[in-house]
């Protein structure tokens, strides 16, 4: 019997023994080729909780061939971009294989592939295969005119913010916006909600992106420009009949430049200013239908202002230029204004 113990006893040492030889056998040692395939595997969610790991995993996560291949069309409701790189058909709908599959594809025979090949055209061809309503692309700048382009497809999108997207530029703006075609509306003809804004780092070419808002846009309800496209994206705002929203934000603007923007939108709803710094007022704006006594009362009044510098800084914040409001409301009397953040700039002498 205690012979019988002491073999029990051995053969645990054992057990244990191994179990902790297999601890030191973590993943650390395992080549990164080979955990790169072995991520393949995941899923967009898996992969990106993958990379709150470890340092290591964080760098491997990132890796471009993880990211070329990615299906779209398990992905609802939002979906938000932040400082990475985009492959040239990362929004296409016909997406090829994962490197595993293609790895298992590559062993089977001819009719097995192609018949794989006719279901998958079958799942991701369809107009509504991607059920994404709403992306944000915030510092992309491998975001291009092709990938703007490939968005056309994607029937439920309702709602585009492209932040610091250097390389969009106004002609593949202009290419995607929905307008009257043969076969109906062509272009991005669902969306009702678009914001521009580029206000990161220098050294890049400023396109001017919002210019290709020119040629208007079918049923766009809501805008929002920021940064350097504020200005190009005013001269444009009046080809937006269906403009019911507009919000500037991150900008320098004057009186004048905003009441001959707003000129033409008359179906304006609402209109925001978002840390907006306003440049002193020079002269009363001209307003169509203001009769010459009020607009003399307004220049009165400007006088006023100008002569006591102490009270205009005491204004309240929520209102940093009363004489806005009084231009703005002959222009859009069912427009209602927002400042929020907004500063009136002070010159130096």
């Amino acid at each position: 019997m205690c012979v019988g113990i002491l073999v029990r006893v051995e053969g645990l040492k054992s057990f244990v023994y191994k179990m902790e030889e297999f601890k030191t056998c973590n993943l650390d040692y395992f080549p990164e080729n080979i955990l790169i395939d072995v991520l393949s595997f995941l899923s967009v969610r898996e992969l990106v909780r993958a990379g709150r790991v470890c340092k290591r995993w964080k760098r491997l996560v990132k890796d471009q061939r993880l990211w070329r291949l990615v299906d779209l069309t398990a992905w609802k409701g939002v979906l938000e971009l932040r400082g990475c790189e985009l492959p040239r058909g990362f929004f296409n709908q016909t997406l090829p294989s994962s490197p595993a599959q293609e790895r298992a594809e590559a062993t089977s025979s001819v009719a097995a592939r192609q018949q794989r090949q006719d279901q998958k055209a079958k799942q991701l061809g369809s107009p509504a295969g991607i059920a994404i309503e709403t992306l944000v692309l915030n510092n992309v700048p491998s975001f291009t005119d092709q990938h703007l382009q490939s968005l056309t497809s994607w029937e439920k999108l309702s709602r585009l913010e492209l932040r610091d997207t250097f390389r969009v530029t106004a002609n593949g703006l202009r290419s995607c916006a929905a307008k009257d075609g043969i076969c109906g509306v062509e272009g991005l003809s669902r969306l009702k909600f678009l914001e521009i804004g580029i206000t990161g780092r220098q050294g890049y070419q400023l396109q001017m992106a919002s210019l290709g808002l020119g040629a208007g846009w079918l049923g766009l309800e809501e805008l929002s420009l920021g940064g350097k496209e504020v200005g190009p994206g005013l001269l444009c705002a009046s080809r937006l009949k269906d403009l019911k929203r507009l919000c500037l934000w991150a900008c320098t603007l004057s009186e004048m430049q905003i009441v001959r923007s707003c000129r033409m939108l008359r179906g304006l709803r609402r209109l925001e200013f978002l840390d907006v710094i306003f440049q002193p007022r020079q002269c009363p704006p001209v307003v169509e239908g203001d009769g010459g006594g009020e607009e003399q009362q307004d220049s009165e009044e400007a006088a006023r202002g100008d002569s006591s510098n102490d009270e205009n800084k005491t204004l309240d914040a929520n209102d940093p230029i009363p004489s806005l409001r009084r231009s703005l409301a002959g222009l859009l009397p069912s427009c209602t204004l927002v400042f929020t953040n907004c500063s009136i700039q002070i010159n130096a002498d």
